[in-house]
């Protein structure tokens, strides 16, 4: 028996499921979890000594690979001084004069510990401000696990095929009314028969946790459109794509100005910590100014706002996201090029540091496309990449993560096993 099986054998005796996020699980794909033990660069060791090619980089916050030395130096840093107060410090005031002058949208932010904190605030605020109940998310959009938002969700729920959660009031789940993604005439009917009891629409502007799937930009429109027209907020969860797909974020390529913004994973460098922010009147409902309550003991924690300040500041040099977008579409670019060569239906996508592999013809445009790509096909490729030392996400509705220490020759190399593993599984007698 592995040290992998043996720890998952002993995790399940006391952790429900022997791990602390589903997705870890490898439920979807099956077999035995790897049991990580150290990271540098753009590779990961796992507890029996084996080294992967890491495309997973804890879900996109380790956008510079694992164990940048800026980003450690800073947080051992931070540690030495205390790890936590619960009192202001004054680096959450530079991180948040930073996330204020890097996103023109938010005039305002707050600091939370996670981005479903980030989601769940925002969401509460948005309905403070509006004195509105109703909220309008897609189908496949994951926006962490609050109880209105598990609805018709992505990431964990997709990949264990649950649509939504038990343990959530019919109460609460009746104010969240779900659309398919880049479904525009929906959107119109929906706001036409509901306009003036709608808070807020919540998006992922880049899909992420249905696998990858961009937002048309006729949808972007619509979406802004609508909710100035029937005096409704539009959030922009950015959790995943906040810093990931460029230094103005997925609003920045959009052309697009939220009302209310959540972030996450990036802007912690892989430390806990996320943050909401926007327009400064909506902002000042919360308290204390205002009466949207929201508060968090580990809020700002100062090491992890140190481990997002260096990450920020390397993210932030001339020609970073150029040099990651090349990176990331070298990747996808072979992944094509393998699935024509071998006749395949295979295909992938990017954009900035994510990126989307799909057993299909085409690119998914939305939750539907996303359930006809081949699981079967997947599971086989996920294994097949494994064992020869990639590690991708366990599911097949998830993003891709692409560092910027994945030089040239790791992407190749990881090119190479990959059309070695597929020609194998797909031409072998």
């Amino acid at each position: 028996m592995t040290k992998n099986e043996t720890l998952f054998l002993r995790a399940q005796r006391h952790i429900p499921g022997g791990v602390n996020s589903p997705v870890r699980a490898f439920g979807s794909v099956g077999g035995t979890p790897r049991f990580m033990v150290r990271g540098e660069g753009p590779y990961v060791w796992d507890a029996d000594g084996k080294r992967y090619i890491d495309y997973v980089g804890s879900w996109g916050p380790l956008i510079l690979g694992h164990a940048h030395p800026a980003v450690i130096e800073a947080v051992e840093r931070a540690a030495r001084n205390g790890l936590s107060f619960g009192a202001p410090t004054e680096a959450e005031i530079d991180l948040a004069d930073l996330l204020c002058e890097m996103l023109p949208s938010i005039e305002q932010v707050r600091l939370v510990s996670s981005g479903t904190e980030a989601t769940m605030s925002a969401i509460r605020l948005a309905r403070g401000f509006t004195g509105r109940n109703k909220l309008v998310k897609f189908e496949g959009c994951y926006h962490g696990h609050a109880d209105s938002l598990l609805v018709k969700a992505g990431s964990g729920l997709l990949t264990f095929g649950n649509p939504s959660s038990a343990g959530v009031p019919d109460a609460v789940a009746s104010d969240t009314l779900v659309l398919p993604y880049n479904d525009v005439p929906a959107l119109e009917a929906l706001f036409a028969a509901n306009g003036s009891e709608i808070a807020a629409i919540i998006v992922e502007p880049v899909a992420g946790n249905m696998n990858l799937v961009q937002a048309a930009p006729e949808f972007i429109c619509a979406m802004r459109q609508l909710t100035q027209q029937h005096g409704a907020l539009l959030i922009y969860d950015e959790v995943m794509t906040g810093f990931r797909v460029g230094l103005s974020c997925a609003q920045g390529l959009h052309g697009i100005t939220p009302d209310l913004t959540t972030l996450g994973k990036v802007i912690g460098g892989g430390m806990p910590l996320a943050a909401f922010g926007g327009r400064a009147d909506i902002m000042a409902k919360l308290a204390p100014l205002g009466p949207v309550y929201q508060a968090g003991t580990l809020s700002g924690n100062p090491v992890a706002v140190a481990a997002g300040l260096a990450t920020l500041h390397e993210i932030s040099k001339p020609g970073f996201f150029e040099g990651l977008s090349n990176k990331t579409r070298q990747l996808t670019d072979g992944f094509n090029a393998i699935g024509q060569e071998l006749h395949i239906p295979l295909c992938a996508q990017s954009v900035g540091g994510m990126f989307g592999i799909y057993f299909a013809d085409q690119i998914p445009y939305n939750y539907a496309d996303v359930m006809q790509n081949d699981r079967r096909r997947f599971n086989a490729f996920f294994h097949g990449m494994l064992n020869a030392g990639i590690y991708l996400a366990p599911s097949a509705f998830e993003a891709g993560f692409v560092s910027a220490s994945h030089e040239r020759a790791v992407i190749e190399e990881t090119l190479s096993i990959c059309s070695v593993v597929l020609a194998t599984q797909y031409h072998s007698k």
